[in-house]
């Protein structure tokens, strides 16, 4: 920082102490004027004379005022103009007190709006001119009296202009700090969405992963004794989910890396591709699934997009977790996946008794799919799988089916726009 910024600095913070210095210099210049002789013999000369004492009362008046001028800008303009009036009436030869009131109007033009600088501005130089030239002692046309309606009208402009380039970069830098606020906002909305998607992909990981290694864990500890092999089997199984639990939780993770992070996670999302291996994930863990698709896209139809891909498998999984931990033991699940025109339809029945709390058919619900089956609550499953589904336009329907167990219904259309597709499942 340069010697002049540290100084303006420095009188920034000291507003008072800058008008009083003001208010010293435009007294040395009034006096070093008064003592300029404009109609001598030989032309403008400076001569040793002393000003009367009114003159020289009403110029330390006029100065003295200018260190009030930013608390009372009109207040100051109308005080120095009454001093400069009574000095070109009075003043022979006469003192150019009109300084003070040149100071007063650039204030107050740079002060206020621009409607009142002209009102006040043109009262100023009507005033103050007309009285010199029709009261003072010099003859009307003297360059004393034009030079009172110049220098007014020079202070107003100045402060005008003055105020219009503040206004100005004060807009600017408005609209820098409102744009800025905008991108922080737009940041901070696309971090939670962010969280909130990598949430539901951790909930739905974890909870069906989980819940197989319970039943296989539980199934290899009840036929350990008696039958060995069935217990290595049911263990193999707990081995199996869990190494894929912790693929996906890995791969889930992964998208919290940045991006010079090593070992960024390459594995594709799940698809409807994998469904088979899902369902046999769970025949595993001794649920009976069965599975009908009828997805395939006919001719010149497109191909699936991949939020809608893995949003439909998420809500089988989910679906198919739920069947798992609250229909019961002898429950028999039916997966149907089905796309018609421009929409693919998901449905998940089972013939359950299990008394684990749901979510009611509309969407109110009495809790959730993904409880510990104790009557307890507390799960996300349902909520997450209507998240999804709604993010993409789509439809959720559940509710318990007539004659016992439950059903999942989705419909998410093909065609999603592209904001549903870019923000993500």
């Amino acid at each position: 920082m340069s010697t002049f910024q540290r100084a303006r600095r420095r009188l920034r913070a000291h507003p008072f102490a800058l008008d009083a210095a003001l208010a010293a210099g435009v007294l040395v210049c009034i006096v070093a004027g008064s003592l300029v002789e404009p109609h001598g013999p030989d032309g403008v000369t400076w001569a040793l004379r002393t000003p009367d004492a009114l003159s020289l009362v009403l110029m330390v008046l006029g100065a003295a005022a200018l260190v009030l001028r930013r608390r009372a800008p009109l207040a100051v303009l109308a005080f120095t103009g009454g001093v400069s009036l009574v000095e070109s009436v009075t003043g022979d030869p006469r003192a150019p007190v009109a300084m003070c009131v040149v100071v007063a109007l650039y204030t107050v033009a740079s002060a206020t709006d621009r409607p009142t600088t002209w009102r006040v501005g043109l009262l100023t130089m009507t005033v103050l001119t007309g009285a010199a030239m029709i009261a003072g002692p010099l003859p009307w046309y003297a360059q004393e009296n034009l030079a009172i309606l110049a220098w007014t009208g020079i202070g107003a402009t100045a402060g005008d202009a003055v105020r219009s380039r503040r206004a100005f970069v004060q807009a600017i830098r408005e609209r820098a700090e409102r744009a800025e606020r905008t991108r922080e906002e737009e940041a901070r909305r696309r971090v939670a969405e962010e969280r909130l998607r990598i949430a539901r992909d951790l909930h739905d990981v974890v909870a069906h992963h989980i819940a197989l290694v319970n039943v296989q864990a539980g199934v290899a500890a009840h036929v350990m004794d008696k039958r060995p092999d069935q217990a290595k089997e049911a263990l193999a199984h707990v081995r199996e989910a869990s190494r894929s639990a912790l693929g996906e939780l890995r791969a889930t993770v992964g998208l919290l890396r940045q991006s010079g992070d090593p070992e960024a996670p390459t594995e594709p999302a799940p698809g409807l591709d994998r469904l088979d291996d899902l369902a046999g994930t769970f025949r595993n863990a001794g649920l009976r699934v069965l599975v009908a698709r009828e997805d395939q896209r006919p001719d010149h139809a497109p191909a699936l997009p991949a939020a809608v891909d893995l949003a439909a498998y998420r809500v089988v999984q989910e679906a198919l977790t739920n069947v798992q931990k609250h229909a019961g033991a002898e429950a028999k699940a039916e997966v149907s996946v089905v796309r018609v025109g421009p929409h693919l339809e998901i449905t998940v029945l089972d013939d359950g008794t299990g008394t684990g709390r749901r979510e009611a058919p509309d969407g109110t619900g009495t809790g959730t799919g993904t409880d510990t089956g104790n009557g307890k609550g507390g799960g996300h499953g349902l909520l997450g799988m209507r998240e999804r589904v709604t993010a993409l336009r789509g439809t959720l329907t559940t509710g318990p089916r007539y004659g016992g167990g439950f059903r999942v219904h989705a419909i998410l259309p093909v065609e999603t726009h592209t904001s549903a597709v870019q923000d993500g499942p």
